[in-house]
């Protein structure tokens, strides 16, 4: 059985996408206002792990599809980077989806998709504990394919006979329509308290237009 190291080093993977829908059903916001090396920071300090690496996938939309949101994310990230964090970005991919409402009638929306970034945070995360860089991954997600990464890092552990914890983080309140954490992995619930704590200052939403 390996020993528990004393000091815990962490790598926090934050899937920005699950986080901001995670804090939009629990808060009410209605905009990705996080910094998420401020929330990343403040739950390994509750933990008492020393964090090393915060580490950011997003899928973001070409200018042309959604100027508003390219220019949000293009600063965010910036803003992002000159704190330390490292980004992943991937661009959105759009397919047309039909609904049929209540009343039988069909619709056609336009909706958007992320490729490739959820393949990249699994194997950046198994990366990480098979080269031993971290004994906590903190993973700021709700997404159940994640829980296969899970038992890959338990398979690695014994393996290479490693301490190793997987920790998966996301905002909880009454509202929140899931409450669960990834299977396999520490829960840890992020109150409002604790979230409001790390709200980014900025806002990069560009300003409309004044007469």
């Amino acid at each position: 059985m390996p020993a528990e190291p004393a000091i815990k080093r962490a790598i926090a993977f934050v899937d920005g996408q699950n986080l901001f829908r995670c804090a939009k059903t629990a808060f009410g916001y209605s905009y990705p206002n996080f910094d998420v090396h401020a929330l990343a920071s403040a739950v390994c300090a509750r933990q008492d792990w020393q964090l090393g690496e915060v580490r950011f996938y997003t899928g973001i939309p070409d200018p042309a599809d959604d100027p508003a949101w390219s220019h949000f994310w293009a600063g965010k990230l910036l803003q992002m980077s000159r704190q330390g964090v490292i980004t992943y970005t991937r661009s959105l991919r759009y397919r047309n989806q039909r609904l049929r409402l209540p009343d039988g009638t069909e619709h056609t929306i336009l909706v958007s998709q992320e490729k490739g970034i959820d393949v990249r945070l699994a194997l950046d995360i198994v990366s990480a504990a098979h080269h031993q860089r971290a004994d906590v991954l903190l993973v700021f997600s709700q997404d159940q394919d994640l829980s296969e990464v899970a038992d890959e890092i338990r398979t690695i552990a014994v393996a290479q006979d490693l301490w190793i914890k997987t920790a998966s983080a996301f905002p909880s309140s009454p509202t929140s329509t899931n409450r669960r954490g990834i299977n396999g992995t520490d829960w840890i619930r992020i109150d409002r308290a604790l979230y409001d704590s790390c709200l980014d200052p900025r806002d990069y939403r560009p300003r409309p237009n004044t007469p």
